[in-house]
This record gives C-alpha cells, structure tokens and sequence, in this order.
C-alpha cells in the first residue's frame, strides 16, 4: 500500500483544489482499505475516503488526518449480474456493460468518479439513478468492525441520498453488485424529456443503449459534464447543488415569489416528488436570480456551458469558490425564498 506524507489532495478532486493530507494511503485491494479504516479507527485518527475526488471540496488548509484512495479494480459481469469493485472508474464500466449489450445504467454515462460512490449520492441523470438497479452494496462497517452486504431494501435510497450519506463515518464502500437488463441490446425505456427529444423519441421508447449513451455523453459534453482537463468548465464537481424538493406550503409560498419576481405569467419548473412534495430546478432558481452563465470575476465562476456548475478558472482558491457558493445561495434565497443545498461532501470548510 502506497503511503505519502504531507502529500497534495487537489489532483485528486475534479475542482483541482484543497491542501495537503497529513498522510495518503493508496489501497488496491478490500484488504489494503480495510487495514487501513481499522488502524486510522484504532489510533483515533481523523479518516477521509476518496474515491474519484469527483463530489470533494476540500479546504485550503488541507485534512489533518489520514486521506485513503480507494483504488481497487474488479468488473465482475455474470448474465445480467454486475459487480464492481469500488475503486472502478465509473464512466469506463457503463460503457463495458453497454459493449455487453445490458441496458439500467447506460444514461449515467460520463458521471466522474468511481463505482463506489455511486450508492452514496444515489447518483442519477438523465432519467436514471443507481438505485434502480443496485442490487446489494458490500461495505465495511466501522461500527461492527466486520463486512457486511446491505441489500437495496435496507440503502434507504431517495433523491440524491442513501443510508451511506446518512451515516458518512461508518460505512466504507468495497463492492456494488446491479441486476442489469438484457433488452438484446436496447436502454431501458427513456424517461427523461431532454434525452427523448434529442433521440427523436417518445418517452418510455428503446433505442440501442449504445446511442442512448453517446446521446447523453454529448448532452453532458455540451454543459460542461464531461471531464476534459482542457477545459475549465470542467473543473468542477458537476452539478454544485441539488434540486431543492417542496412542501405543498413551501411550494405555495415559491411560486407567489416567481411571480411577484418575475410577473403573474411566469411558471417555475415543477415535477412531482410524492408525498405532496414538488421538485424545482435548482438551475433555474439560479439563473432566474440573475447568475447568469459563465457569472463572476475571479478565479472562481459559473460554468460557461451550465448554471448549476461552480467551476475552478485555473487560479481559484476553496474560499473563491465557497465565496462564490455562498453569493448564489443568498441571492436564490433573497429572490425565491428557497435554500439551495450544496450537492458535493465538503471537508474541512463550510458554507
């Protein structure tokens, strides 16, 4: 197991920022991370799990502790059975079961990051989430001190969320096993409006999961979604905020300030999210509110290509960009009455 002291974490996050970890331990084996959970737990030491680096804001002063990059390799494919181990590469194991013809995961296509962050965030897009098709997650918990398989009834999965991000400091991911579809080659039925328009489609049709997932690679591509260190629009950690989810009341008092804001016509974005709750869009909410693509003057702005992406210039500092954070949740607040909730782990600041 690699170790480094004093070593930089900013290559290894997609924003390229934060400071230095006391120590870095580079596992590649379950072993090697469990080994390393267990001593950190039996020193009392400060322990932070990175993965892709993809959902990280670390702060400038660095982590006071022991960082552990989880770099395990394993894609396991039985029938429509796929297991991944936690350190795969997320984008390059949707694109091997799409070779396989398996359709469940193909419009997730281009999400940074690795498998094993995937039941942590519940990660979704383009109208697909992981939680539709993960079928058990093996994880070591620190608690119990032993491995366990949580199957997908008892992961507590919803919007963005998971029993993983509930309880960030006991559970480590190892491996995410999915029951995939054999559809002879064809996605899953296209739920999301902009995919079917793009595919000249209706929704609930197949297309070979092979042009669903050139479909959205092209989407996320054309906002800045897709990792391409040529381009600052990517120096990000995708989509900063999530989709705030409404009460009937909440959603009632929103929708009297969309209009007052932006005149008796004017309709927010609004889907159903159960329970009498609405989902907004929370890049609406932030150009509505006058951020605007590509807003900002210093090193730290918003995306050119999306409003919802805080994005690193090149120079930024972590506090360049929490400010920056900070300035569009206010002003979403002072415009919509409605509180954005920052989407990627912060480590060491807050907003």
């Amino acid at each position: 197991m690699q170790e480094l002291h004093e070593a930089p974490l900013a290559p290894l996050t997609t924003f390229r920022l934060g400071g230095p970890a006391t120590r870095l331990l580079t596992a590649t084996t379950d072993a090697e991370v469990i080994d390393a959970v267990r001593e950190a737990d039996a020193a009392g030491t400060p322990l932070l799990i990175i993965g892709g680096g993809s959902n990280l804001v670390i702060g400038d002063e660095g982590f006071a502790g022991t960082a552990l990059r989880i770099a395990t390799k394993g894609f396991e494919l039985d029938g429509a059975k796929l297991e991944l181990a936690a350190g795969e590469v997320w984008t390059d194991a949707v694109a091997r079961t799409v070779e396989a013809g398996l359709a469940g995961i193909e419009c997730l296509a281009g999400i940074p990051g690795s498998a094993g962050a995937t039941p942590i965030q519940n990660v979704g897009a383009y109208g697909q989430e992981v939680s539709a098709t993960i079928t058990e997650v093996i994880a070591y918990d620190r608690e119990a001190g032993e491995t366990v398989t949580i199957p997908n009834a008892e992961c507590a999965f919803s919007y963005r969320h998971s029993r993983f991000k509930a309880e960030p400091d006991r559970y480590v991911v190892l491996r995410v096993r999915f029951e995939l579809e054999d559809a002879d080659g064809l996605s899953a039925p296209i739920k999301y409006p902009e995919t079917a328009r793009t595919l000249g489609v209706e929704a609930g049709d197949r297309v070979p999961a092979a042009t669903a997932r050139e479909t959205v690679l092209k989407l996320r591509a054309g906002k800045g979604m897709v990792l391409d260190p040529e381009d600052h629009d990517t120096w990000s950690a995708g989509s900063f905020f999530t989709n705030p989810i409404l009460t009937e009341a909440e959603f009632a008092a929103f929708h009297a300030r969309v209009a007052e804001r932006l005149g008796p016509g004017a309709k927010a974005p609004a889907f159903p999210a159960g329970d009498g709750l609405t989902k907004t869009s929370a890049a609406w909410l932030i150009d509505k509110a006058g951020f605007t693509k590509g807003y900002g003057t210093g090193p730290a702005r918003i995306s050119t290509k999306h409003t919802l992406a805080l994005t690193n210039r090149g120079e930024a500092t972590t506090e360049d960009l929490l400010a920056l954070a900070r300035e569009v949740v206010a002003g979403v607040r002072e415009a919509f009455g409605v509180t954005l909730v920052n989407e990627p782990v912060t480590v060491g600041v807050r907003l």
